[in-house]
Protein backbone atom coordinates (compact mmCIF):
# COMPACT_ATOMS: atom_id res chain seq x y z
CA UNK A 1 0.00 0.00 0.00
CA UNK A 2 2.85 2.36 0.85
CA UNK A 3 4.55 1.53 -2.44
CA UNK A 4 1.34 2.31 -4.36
CA UNK A 5 0.99 5.65 -2.55
CA UNK A 6 4.60 6.54 -3.38
CA UNK A 7 4.07 5.75 -7.06
CA UNK A 8 0.88 7.86 -7.23
CA UNK A 9 2.64 10.78 -5.49
CA UNK A 10 5.60 10.57 -7.88
CA UNK A 11 3.33 10.55 -10.93
CA UNK A 12 1.42 13.57 -9.61
CA UNK A 13 4.67 15.46 -9.18
CA UNK A 14 5.75 14.63 -12.71
CA UNK A 15 2.55 15.80 -14.38
CA UNK A 16 1.77 18.87 -12.30
CA UNK A 17 2.78 22.22 -13.88
CA UNK A 18 6.06 23.67 -12.72
CA UNK A 19 5.58 25.89 -9.66
CA UNK A 20 7.90 28.07 -7.66
CA UNK A 21 9.42 25.91 -4.93
CA UNK A 22 8.97 28.40 -2.13
CA UNK A 23 7.39 31.79 -1.59
CA UNK A 24 10.64 32.82 0.08
CA UNK A 25 12.59 32.33 -3.16
CA UNK A 26 13.25 35.43 -5.26
CA UNK A 27 10.73 35.97 -8.03
CA UNK A 28 12.96 36.02 -11.11
CA UNK A 29 12.24 38.41 -13.98
CA UNK A 30 14.09 38.58 -17.30
CA UNK A 31 13.92 41.84 -19.23
CA UNK A 32 14.66 41.14 -22.89
CA UNK A 33 15.34 44.21 -25.01
CA UNK A 34 17.66 46.68 -26.66
CA UNK A 35 19.34 49.92 -25.54
CA UNK A 36 16.09 51.16 -23.98
CA UNK A 37 16.24 48.24 -21.56
CA UNK A 38 20.04 48.11 -21.25
CA UNK A 39 20.02 51.74 -20.10
CA UNK A 40 22.22 53.20 -22.81
CA UNK A 41 24.42 55.99 -21.44
CA UNK A 42 23.56 55.12 -17.82
CA UNK A 43 24.89 52.90 -15.06
CA UNK A 44 23.12 49.53 -14.93
CA UNK A 45 21.55 50.39 -11.59
CA UNK A 46 19.88 53.43 -13.22
CA UNK A 47 18.11 51.38 -15.89
CA UNK A 48 14.46 50.53 -15.34
CA UNK A 49 14.95 46.76 -14.66
CA UNK A 50 17.17 47.49 -11.64
CA UNK A 51 14.81 50.25 -10.47
CA UNK A 52 11.88 47.84 -10.62
CA UNK A 53 13.69 45.48 -8.27
CA UNK A 54 13.96 48.34 -5.77
CA UNK A 55 10.34 49.40 -6.26
CA UNK A 56 9.17 45.84 -5.65
CA UNK A 57 11.26 45.58 -2.49
CA UNK A 58 9.76 48.81 -1.15
CA UNK A 59 6.33 47.18 -1.50
CA UNK A 60 7.33 43.93 0.16
CA UNK A 61 8.06 41.83 -2.93
CA UNK A 62 11.28 39.87 -3.39
CA UNK A 63 12.25 40.24 -7.04
CA UNK A 64 15.49 39.34 -8.74
CA UNK A 65 15.78 41.04 -12.10
CA UNK A 66 18.12 40.27 -14.98
CA UNK A 67 18.79 42.93 -17.57
CA UNK A 68 18.90 41.16 -20.92
CA UNK A 69 18.98 44.39 -22.90
CA UNK A 70 21.63 44.72 -25.61
CA UNK A 71 22.22 48.11 -27.24
CA UNK A 72 21.60 47.99 -30.97
CA UNK A 73 19.72 44.70 -30.75
CA UNK A 74 17.03 43.96 -33.32
CA UNK A 75 14.37 41.30 -33.01
CA UNK A 76 16.65 38.99 -35.02
CA UNK A 77 19.50 39.61 -32.58
CA UNK A 78 17.27 38.91 -29.61
CA UNK A 79 16.08 35.70 -31.22
CA UNK A 80 19.68 34.55 -31.70
CA UNK A 81 20.52 35.12 -28.04
CA UNK A 82 17.32 33.97 -26.35
CA UNK A 83 18.37 30.35 -25.87
CA UNK A 84 21.53 31.47 -24.08
CA UNK A 85 19.50 33.69 -21.75
CA UNK A 86 17.06 30.87 -21.04
CA UNK A 87 19.75 28.65 -19.58
CA UNK A 88 18.44 30.06 -16.31
CA UNK A 89 14.85 29.87 -15.09
CA UNK A 90 12.48 32.84 -14.76
CA UNK A 91 8.98 33.37 -13.43
CA UNK A 92 8.29 36.28 -15.75
CA UNK A 93 9.80 37.47 -19.04
CA UNK A 94 9.23 41.06 -20.11
CA UNK A 95 9.87 41.50 -23.85
CA UNK A 96 10.63 44.92 -25.29
CA UNK A 97 12.35 44.46 -28.62
CA UNK A 98 11.78 45.83 -32.10
CA UNK A 99 12.59 49.54 -31.84
CA UNK A 100 15.72 49.11 -33.95
CA UNK A 101 13.79 47.12 -36.53
CA UNK A 102 11.55 50.14 -36.98
CA UNK A 103 14.33 52.72 -36.93
CA UNK A 104 16.14 50.76 -39.66
CA UNK A 105 12.99 50.31 -41.71
CA UNK A 106 13.26 46.52 -41.65
CA UNK A 107 10.38 44.46 -43.04
CA UNK A 108 7.51 44.27 -40.55
CA UNK A 109 6.82 40.67 -41.54
CA UNK A 110 10.30 39.82 -40.28
CA UNK A 111 9.69 41.65 -37.00
CA UNK A 112 6.42 39.80 -36.45
CA UNK A 113 7.96 36.45 -37.29
CA UNK A 114 10.88 37.04 -34.92
CA UNK A 115 8.62 38.11 -32.06
CA UNK A 116 6.54 34.97 -32.57
CA UNK A 117 9.69 32.83 -32.52
CA UNK A 118 11.00 34.52 -29.37
CA UNK A 119 7.71 33.88 -27.57
CA UNK A 120 7.65 30.27 -28.76
CA UNK A 121 11.20 29.71 -27.50
CA UNK A 122 10.35 31.14 -24.09
CA UNK A 123 7.14 29.16 -23.65
CA UNK A 124 8.91 26.01 -24.76
CA UNK A 125 11.78 26.41 -22.28
CA UNK A 126 9.74 27.99 -19.47
CA UNK A 127 6.18 26.61 -19.75
CA UNK A 128 5.10 28.02 -16.37
CA UNK A 129 6.53 31.52 -16.88
CA UNK A 130 4.31 34.51 -17.55
CA UNK A 131 5.11 36.80 -20.48
CA UNK A 132 4.47 40.45 -21.23
CA UNK A 133 5.18 42.19 -24.53
CA UNK A 134 5.77 45.95 -24.66
CA UNK A 135 4.81 48.01 -27.68
CA UNK A 136 6.97 50.66 -29.32
CA UNK A 137 6.07 53.77 -31.31
CA UNK A 138 8.22 55.42 -33.95
CA UNK A 139 9.02 59.14 -34.40
CA UNK A 140 6.57 60.99 -36.62
CA UNK A 141 9.10 61.43 -39.43
CA UNK A 142 8.84 57.72 -40.32
CA UNK A 143 5.51 58.25 -42.01
CA UNK A 144 2.01 57.57 -40.76
CA UNK A 145 1.43 54.34 -42.69
CA UNK A 146 4.66 52.54 -41.71
CA UNK A 147 4.43 53.78 -38.12
CA UNK A 148 0.83 52.62 -37.77
CA UNK A 149 1.60 49.19 -39.21
CA UNK A 150 4.70 48.93 -37.01
CA UNK A 151 2.74 49.65 -33.82
CA UNK A 152 0.03 47.19 -34.78
CA UNK A 153 2.51 44.30 -34.93
CA UNK A 154 3.06 44.25 -31.16
CA UNK A 155 -0.58 44.20 -30.12
CA UNK A 156 -1.39 41.61 -32.77
CA UNK A 157 1.39 39.29 -31.59
CA UNK A 158 0.37 39.70 -27.94
CA UNK A 159 -3.28 38.90 -28.70
CA UNK A 160 -2.43 35.95 -30.92
CA UNK A 161 -0.23 34.40 -28.25
CA UNK A 162 -2.54 35.39 -25.37
CA UNK A 163 0.14 37.15 -23.38
CA UNK A 164 -0.01 40.40 -21.43
CA UNK A 165 0.57 43.62 -23.34
CA UNK A 166 1.93 47.05 -22.39
CA UNK A 167 0.96 49.44 -25.22
CA UNK A 168 3.99 51.76 -25.07
CA UNK A 169 7.21 51.32 -23.12
CA UNK A 170 8.07 55.03 -23.35
CA UNK A 171 4.68 56.46 -22.43
CA UNK A 172 5.18 59.97 -21.02
CA UNK A 173 8.91 59.83 -21.75
CA UNK A 174 9.30 59.81 -25.53
CA UNK A 175 9.77 63.24 -27.06
CA UNK A 176 10.30 65.01 -23.74
CA UNK A 177 13.76 66.65 -23.78
CA UNK A 178 13.81 66.83 -19.98
CA UNK A 179 13.53 63.04 -19.74
CA UNK A 180 15.86 62.10 -22.57
CA UNK A 181 19.55 62.26 -23.33
CA UNK A 182 20.85 64.73 -25.95
CA UNK A 183 20.21 62.22 -28.75
CA UNK A 184 16.47 62.59 -27.96
CA UNK A 185 16.06 58.82 -28.32
CA UNK A 186 17.40 57.30 -25.11
CA UNK A 187 15.82 58.16 -21.77
CA UNK A 188 18.00 59.67 -19.06
CA UNK A 189 17.97 58.59 -15.41
CA UNK A 190 14.77 60.52 -14.73
CA UNK A 191 13.14 58.98 -17.78
CA UNK A 192 14.03 55.51 -16.58
CA UNK A 193 12.38 56.23 -13.24
CA UNK A 194 9.12 56.91 -15.04
CA UNK A 195 9.54 53.78 -17.17
CA UNK A 196 10.22 51.72 -14.05
CA UNK A 197 7.04 52.92 -12.35
CA UNK A 198 4.93 52.20 -15.43
CA UNK A 199 6.40 48.77 -16.10
CA UNK A 200 6.17 47.81 -12.42
CA UNK A 201 2.50 48.82 -12.36
CA UNK A 202 1.95 46.62 -15.41
CA UNK A 203 3.75 43.51 -14.18
CA UNK A 204 2.74 43.71 -10.50
CA UNK A 205 -0.58 41.90 -11.05
CA UNK A 206 1.32 39.03 -12.66
CA UNK A 207 3.81 38.98 -9.81
CA UNK A 208 0.95 38.83 -7.29
CA UNK A 209 -0.82 36.14 -9.29
CA UNK A 210 2.18 33.80 -9.24
CA UNK A 211 3.15 34.83 -5.74
CA UNK A 212 6.35 36.69 -4.90
CA UNK A 213 5.71 38.28 -1.52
Amino acid sequence: MRILFAIVTLCACIFLPMQRLSASEPFRVLFLGDSLTAGYGLAEEEAYPALIEKLAKSEGFTLQTRNGGVSGNTSAGALRSINWLLKESYDLVFISIGANDGLRGLPLSELERNLESIINQITSKLPSARLMLAGIKLPLNFGAEYSSEFEAVFERVAKKNKISFLPFLLEGVAGNPILNQPDRIHPNAEGHKIMANQVWSAIKPLVKEIGAN
